[in-house]
């Protein structure tokens, strides 16, 4: 068996949503505020140079023992196809990790203020990183159709 890894939170995510839902985080704003007792804004610093954030988080609000390691379709969805865990971004996952590709909006001292952050108010954020094209893909993406039809919504507006 592996060793257990522990893992100190950085910060927390302040936003408007405050249920788990999908498709509602196009043009969503929200922050990611620090930890100010082991951070200070020397911690920023230099980050607005950057027009994007990667923002790893923990799904704080599911249950481990509704966690899936096999395989499923993806939301339960007939018409899509039975794939494993590591073959989907579902939020059900082993660790429960999240990570998201965000538009830094400001950095104002131990808060950041970012666009299509899909975490919920109070999710524990454990690292944020500048995003550098240089570790964008390289060459052509591919992807199944079924997590095209997925995504189709999941970036529209919340109502």
């Amino acid at each position: 068996m592996m060793k257990e890894i522990s893992l100190i939170p950085i910060g927390t995510v302040r936003s408007p949503v405050r249920e788990i839902v999908d498709d509602v985080w196009g043009g969503l704003v929200s922050r990611v505020e620090l930890d100010d007792q082991r951070f200070t804004a020397d911690s920023l610093a230099g980050l607005t140079e950057f027009s994007h954030v990667e923002i790893v988080f923990h799904f704080h609000n599911l249950a481990e023992t509704e966690l899936i390691t096999g395989k499923r379709r993806p939301r339960g969805r007939a018409e899509w196809p039975e794939v494993g865990i590591f073959a989907q971004r579902g939020k059900l996952r082993p660790n429960r990790i999240g990570v998201t590709i965000c538009r830094l909006i400001s950095v104002e001292g131990l808060s950041i203020t970012v666009e299509g952050l899909d975490a919920i108010d109070g999710t524990p954020v454990l690292d944020l990183k500048p995003y550098l094209i240089e570790f964008a893909p390289k060459g052509p993406v591919r992807q199944p159709k079924w997590a095209s039809e997925l995504m189709a919504g999941y970036w529209r507006k919340l109502e």
